[in-house]
This record gives structure tokens, C-alpha cells and sequence, in this order.
């Protein structure tokens, strides 16, 4: 085994984490001389490691030093996760409190380069019908649907919707319209909640304010520590794409098929495995029989939360292990020695972790000539689409492998469980329904799309809250909301000052052949 020195000299920081020695940690990450994101022989950053041993002090001592709370160890568990599996309210409670301020900084400095890049590209309407299937029979009938209408302006982005969340078979319905400008570098969003006829305008920037606003708040972590930990992810790494292929046997040739009028070839992507991992190991007796009951009849139905394996590190009971981080009784040495195997032995809690995994065939239907560009223009709306929402973040992950080339007019892909998610897009410029609004200019060989610049205003007779807007003081900012508060079921409507928006020189392309 490994010697004390070696490990202070390679790993400075996870020692002191390991000894909790809280106090040389704070001086060691004032000095940096030590990278605060190296990992260890097993995978772990120092902050990773603090989490799994329930090192409170350490933990919040890497936290005020900006360590990063959105790494994930070898096995794909990622630090929120694993603080929820020690069972502590205060120690989830300040990483969760630091996830939430390094996720929106980060997402939100993205906001402005997806809105340049978008600026530079054609102005564009266009649909993305989605709509959730299953192979079980009469499920289809049970699973919501929507269509997404896309609206690009220069660096200016709407984007209207009804499924405002959808999580394995929950959702929630509404019509909102979700506005991304870009102004001199920064990025202003608006919510439009035409329900309520009220609009949240938010500046994207980080301030001193953001950590309080972002505040976790103790339901949310109840939440947390009283449900099982689930992660569902699509395993890509051995997915393999092929032609598709139609006629009687002996006669069999490539197969294409029209979407939306587009001749589009339909390829097939296999080995496409959907996994899924439960953990409950944090959970009591108590927690998992309430957390069985509260599946809904779809989710009874379909077996959401049945799993295929199950894997269990210890068979230690678990009033032996509930305040104890280290039951294995690993050694320093024997933990960062890459030369050791621990088996099933490991630092933390005993894991209780449920595993499935479901291999599916994804389906792809590709036009060569389609009047939009995959990276240009629509892989940016999935990016922004992708900071709230986990269904366009798969559809993200998917959609960047290496794909046939072609634009992916439909696509079909596992989603959750036995779900599927079936993206096509359609109603290009509005050239087969009208929209309000939107209009096209032919000039030759050219087509352009033309949106009133209204579309990326506040509506004049909602009300306005928020950063974002131009309301000439927080009070008045604080009595609408007030308001908004005791009267959310009224449809009232209250004047407020448009927001701002730049026209933006719109640039023609090619209409397709």
C-alpha cells in the first residue's frame, strides 16, 4: 500500500479532507497551490470526497473556495446526489444552495453566445411537433403532446409552449411564451404566462442578490432526503446508425418516406440502451413503502419504479451504518493506492442501488435539402431549451452524436421507461398553416421569413415583474407581485411599459427545391 507521504505529496487536499482537517484546508485553498479539481485514483474531486464522508466543514470550506459541485464520480453520481445519500438536511442544504448559483451563473453567461450565434444565421418560424408514445397498448392515448413554435429574429428567440413540465408520466399544462433577447452583449429573458397575463422579465446577470433568490428552502430538501435517487440516462457509446429498409424480401432497397412534404431516408440507430439507477440507501423503512404508494395509476400500470437488478456494497444493518461514513473501515492507504482493489467495499454509506436498463431503436428520418441548419439555427433553441427542461436535454445529447448527414426532419428516441419522444418538425416559415405575424418575401430564387418585431415585446396590458423590465421602482415591482399573489385565479390585466427590442436586418435563404 501507498505511504502517508505519497498521498499528502499527490494528493494534498484529499488528505486533509479525509482527516477533516478543516482548518490546514482553508489555508491550503487560500494558498492555491493545489488544483481544488484534480481527482483521485477513484474519481473523486476533494469535494466529491468531503460529500460521500459527511465531512461538513469541509464540505462548506471547498464551497466558498468556487469547488465545483456539477462533477460526477467513475459510477455517474454527481455531488447533490451523494450528499442526499448521507442523510444530512444541513450538509445537502449549503451544496444544493451552491449548485443552484453555479448552474444558473453558468447557464445564464451561455444565454448571450447562443443568442450571437443565432444572429448571424437566417430568420426563421418553425414547429417542433412533440409528441410521447409508448409500446404498451393504450398508453399513446394517456401521454401528452404539444407543438413548440419557434420564432428567430436576428439574436432575438420566442418560443411558445402548452407542456410546461413532463416527468416520466406527470405533466403540467399552461400557454407560455418564452422570449430570449440579446442587448449589447447581455440577454434579457421574459416568461410570458398568458393565463395569468403576466410577464417575469429577468436580466441575465450574477449579483450578490442571486444566492438569496436561489435559496433552497426546506421542503426541497425534505423532498430530497424522504424519495429515492433516480438518474436516467441514455447510453450512447454503442449506438450504431443504418439504413432502414423497405420492399418484399429478395426485392429489399433503401428506405425513404415524406415528412411534411420533404423526401426525407429513414435510417434506424441500434443498441440504443436507456438506463436507469435507484437509490434508496438514505431512505427509511417508512420512506420507501410511502414512496411505492404515491406512484399514480399510469405509473402502477406501466411498472415506472420496478427495476431489473439490484446491487447492495454491504449487508451491514443499517442502524450500525446511519452516522458512520467509513463502515468498511477503509484505510487511507488502501483507498488512494490505484494497485488495491476494493471489491464492493467503498467509502459512504452502503449503496442500496436498483438498476434497468432497456435497449430501444431509435428512428431518423433525414432530408438533404431542408431550408434550416442543424448547428446554425436549431441546435442553439435546443441549448436554450435545455437549461429547464430534461426531455429537449436528451434531445440535446442525442442530436449532437455523429449523425447521418442530412437535416433530422423526425426523430424517435427513448424519453423514460418504456416512453418514447417523437420530435418532428414542420410548418416551415408558415408555408402550410398562417401564422400571425409571420409573413414570407419571395424575390427569385429566394425566400425570406419576415416576424413583426412585437413578438419579442412584453404585451402591452400584461403585468411586468421581475429585474428585467422598466418599472421605475421596487415598489412598485413589489406591489405587483403582492397583487399577483391574492388574486392568481383573476385574469386581470394591468398596463406596463413594452419592453425594448431591436430590429435586426433579416437575411434571405433559399427556399428549398
Amino acid at each position: 500500500m501507498v505511504s502517508e507521504e505519497f498521498i499528502k505529496k499527490e494528493y494534498p487536499l484529499h488528505w486533509l479532507v479525509w482527516k477533516n482537517e478543516f482548518k490546514l484546508l482553508e489555508k491550503a485553498l487560500k494558498e492555491n497551490k493545489s488544483d481544488k479539481e484534480k481527482a483521485d485514483n477513484r474519481g473523486r474531486t476533494p469535494l466529491m470526497l468531503a460529500v460521500t464522508l459527511g465531512h461538513l466543514e469541509s464540505t462548506r470550506s471547498l464551497l466558498n473556495h468556487e469547488a465545483n459541485v456539477n462533477c460526477e464520480n467513475k459510477n455517474g453520481w454527481n455531488v447533490v446526489q451523494e450528499a442526499v445519500a448521507t442523510g444530512d438536511p444541513e450538509l445537502l442544504h449549503i451544496v444544493l444552495e451552491r449548485r443552484d448559483l453555479q448552474r444558473y451563473t453558468s447557464r445564464m453567461a451561455g444565454i448571450p453566445d447562443l443568442l450571437h450565434k443565432l444572429k448571424e444565421a437566417p430568420d426563421f418560424y418553425v414547429e417542433m411537433k412533440w409528441e410521447f408514445t409508448s409500446w404498451v397498448p393504450l398508453v399513446s392515448r394517456m401521454c401528452p403532446s404539444d407543438t413548440y413554435k419557434v420564432y428567430k429574429q436576428g439574436s432575438n428567440v420566442r418560443i411558445d409552449t402548452t407542456l410546461l413540465g413532463f416527468d416520466h408520466t406527470s405533466w403540467q399544462r399552461g400557454n407560455r411564451s418564452y422570449v430570449f433577447q440579446d442587448q449589447n452583449g447581455s440577454a434579457t429573458v421574459m416568461e410570458i404566462d398568458h393565463d395569468l397575463r403576466q410577464v417575469y422579465c429577468e436580466e441575465m446577470r450574477s449579483s450578490d442578490d442571486t444566492l438569496g433568490v436561489l435559496m433552497p428552502n426546506e421542503e426541497t430538501v425534505s423532498h430530497r432526503l424522504t424519495n429515492p435517487i433516480v438518474t436516467t440516462y441514455v447510453d450512447t457509446e454503442k449506438i450504431s446508425f443504418e439504413r432502414n429498409k423497405a420492399g418484399i424480401w429478395g426485392w429489399r432497397s433503401d428506405k425513404n418516406e415524406g415528412v411534411n412534404g420533404y423526401d426525407c431516408k429513414v435510417f434506424g440507430a441500434s443498441n440504443v440502451e436507456l438506463v436507469t439507477k435507484t437509490r434508496s440507501e438514505h431512505l427509511t423503512e417508512h420512506d420507501k413503502a410511502r414512496s411505492k404508494n404515491l406512484r399514480t395509476p399510469l405509473q402502477s400500470f406501466l411498472g415506472i419504479a420496478e427495476v431489473g437488478s439490484s446491487q447492495s456494497s454491504s449487508e451491514i444493518p443499517k442502524e450500525e451504518y446511519t452516522n458512520n461514513t467509513n463502515p468498511c473501515n477503509i484505510l487511507p492507504e488502501e483507498y488512494f493506492d490505484p494497485q488495491v482493489d476494493l471489491g464492493d467495499r467503498d467509502i459512504g454509506r452502503p449503496k442500496e442501488v436498483n438498476v434497468k436498463v432497456q435497449k430501444f431503436k431509435a428512428n431518423l428520418w433525414l432530408c438533404e435539402d431542408y431550408p434550416l441548419s442543424l448547428p446554425e439555427q436549431i441546435l442553439p433553441i435546443v441549448d436554450l431549451m435545455a437549461i429547464s427542461s430534461s426531455h429537449f436535454a436528451k434531445l440535446k445529447d442525442f442530436i449532437q452524436m455523429q449523425l447521418p448527414s442530412g437535416f433530422p426532419v423526425k426523430i424517435e428516441i427513448p424519453l423514460f421507461h418504456v416512453l418514447n419522444a417523437r420530435i418532428t418538425f414542420g410548418n416551415i416559415f408558415a408555408l402550410d398553416s398562417p401564422v400571425p405575424k409571420v409573413s414570407t418575401l419571395e424575390e427569385d430564387d429566394r425566400l425570406t421569413c419576415v416576424l413583426d418585431e412585437t413578438l419579442f415585446q412584453c404585451p402591452p396590458t400584461y403585468i411586468q415583474i421581475g429585474n428585467g423590465g422598466h418599472l421605475g421602482s421596487t415598489k412598485r415591482t413589489q406591489a405587483f407581485q403582492t397583487r399577483n399573489s391574492r388574486q392568481r385565479r383573476r385574469k386581470g390585466a394591468s398596463k406596463s411599459n413594452r419592453s425594448q427590442s431591436r430590429t435586426v436586418p433579416r437575411t434571405p435563404i433559399r427556399r428549398s427545391k
